[in-house]
């Protein structure tokens, strides 16, 4: 053992500065980056399944008629496959921040040190770039040790049969990491235009300082109310009584969606701590010390929250028309298994079930970073409240207060938004029972918020962990 520990250790002080130094803060490290290096492996096993989607279903036994529908529909998936890009690299980018934020100390410190900006530039490219290579590796192999799973899905919503086997798509590998490399790419530009941008003191107290709420007056958040109305007022217009045109212009309503909800998100953030502090009941407990915790982290939690609410509406509305257009179909005797009328909707019914999962659990991601990373941020202040003598019952219902907020929020607002959404979705599955549809409806939303507790039950307990010991 200490033969080869020597051998190992001669290995890397032979490499250059920055890649030793990288490899070095990212086993170092491995803490923070395990959130990155898990949100990474989690996109790339997404983006290969989908990819892959068609090479699992000609894996199966297939007849003639159901193979040239597979071979159709592969033009559909393909096409949406942008659009899961977006998704990811919207994630891949808050992760990229969340890492920043951490450890921006550490990257103040070596610009005292004498470290120039381009080697610190190449040191943030060279961790970002090792981690991103890891996640990749990590999500290709899980993509591939799933495939068994992904195929199941979809021979069931093509209706097709489905037998146990393990396959590997190297199309789909090879468009996932030219997919990821320019995902990674961009995440890794904007850490170090971060980092390099800011000056050495404000890297310095960039983990401790407390973020402000632009634009906050009272005068201009009644304009971003008002404005907030009317965009709503257009969005959930357009999708009950204009159908069509909300599904021609889905790219600039869900764009509107997303602008109309963080204006309601940042109206709440200023006018509720404000009503909150007039109540009674507001010195109660350690409730005005969990309102501020809020508070200092209010333009990034604005921004994770309103990201976190339109892709859980997605993901309800996504997910009920893919199963109203799969297993809603037929149950309701629209066609048969496998028959080429039904087959001919299995593409949007297997995009729909997919987006609905990979919006689900992108939102889902985007909330524990943020909870973890506003844990990590608090610990300095949790610390402090515990040698003031506050008691551990209180401590905790703080934390559940505060990881609440972040999860009910959005939920509340996601609901709302499919309220008008699903309208929608059941005038485009016209064929299917009224009964059907609102089974399918119900098991959507259940099925959301059932994985939002069970995500807000695991952000608690690895917040009081991180807070806490």
């Amino acid at each position: 053992m200490p033969v080869s520990s020597s051998a190992a250790q001669e290995r890397t002080c032979a490499l250059p500065l920055v890649p030793r130094l990288a490899l070095g803060n990212v086993s170092r490290c491995v803490r923070d980056y395990s959130v990155y290096f898990a949100t990474l492996a989690f996109s790339a096993c997404l983006l290969y399944a989908f990819n892959a989607s068609g090479d699992y279903l000609l894996a199966l036994p297939l007849n003639v008629e159901q193979a040239e529908v597979v071979v159709r529909s592969q033009g559909v998936t393909g096409a949406f496959s942008v659009f899961v890009v977006l998704v990811f690299a919207v994630l891949a980018a808050y992760a990229s921040r969340f890492i920043v934020r951490r450890r921006s100390r550490e990257f103040g410190l070596y610009g005292v040190l004498g470290m120039r900006v381009p080697t610190l530039a190449a040191v943030v490219a060279a961790e970002g770039a090792f981690t991103g290579v890891l996640g990749l590796a990590a999500g290709l192999v899980i993509g591939m040790a799933l495939s068994p799973a992904f195929g199941l899905v979809a021979a069931f919503v093509f209706g097709v049969p489905w037998r146990l086997a393990w396959f590997f798509s190297s199309d789909a590998a090879l468009a996932t990491c030219g997919w990821f490399a320019v995902i990674e790419g961009g995440a890794i530009l904007l850490c170090v235009v971060d980092v390099c941008r800011r000056p050495l003191l404000e890297l310095l107290e960039h983990d401790r300082a407390p973020e402000r709420l632009a634009l906050a007056g009272q005068s201009v958040t009644r304009a971003q109310c008002v404005l907030a109305i009317a965009l709503l007022a257009v969005v959930w217009g357009t999708c009950v009584v204009q159908s069509g045109l909300f599904v021609l212009a889905i790219l600039p309503m869900g764009w509107a969606a997303y602008v109309a909800t963080s204006l309601v998100f940042r109206v709440v953030a200023a006018r509720v701590p404000a009503i909150a502090r007039l109540r009674p009941g507001y010195w109660k407990g350690l409730r005005a010390f969990a309102l501020r915790q809020l508070e200092a982290r209010v333009s990034s939690g604005c921004q994770a929250l309103s990201c976190t609410c339109v892709l859980l509406a997605c993901a309800v509305c996504m997910a009920c028309a893919g199963l109203a257009f799969s297993v809603g179909q037929r149950v309701a005797g629209v066609a048969g298994p496998g028959a080429p009328s039904a087959a001919s909707l299995a593409p949007i019914g297997y995009v729909g079930i997919f987006y609905g999962e990979t919006f689900l659990v992108t939102a889902a991601a985007v909330l524990a970073l943020q909870q973890l990373s506003q844990a990590i941020d608090g610990r300095l202040a949790y610390a402090t409240l515990i040698e003031l003598g506050a008691e551990p019952r209180e401590v905790l219902a703080a934390i559940r207060a505060q990881v609440g907020a972040s999860f009910a929020l959005p939920a509340a607002m996601a609901v709302a938004h499919d309220l008008a959404g699903l309208t929608l979705v059941r005038s485009l599955a016209s064929g299917v029972s009224d009964g059907v549809f609102a089974a399918v409806a119900g098991l959507s939303i259940g099925g959301t918020l059932a994985m939002l507790t069970l995500y807000y039950l695991l952000c608690v307990r690895e917040c009081r962990r991180i807070l806490l010991g």
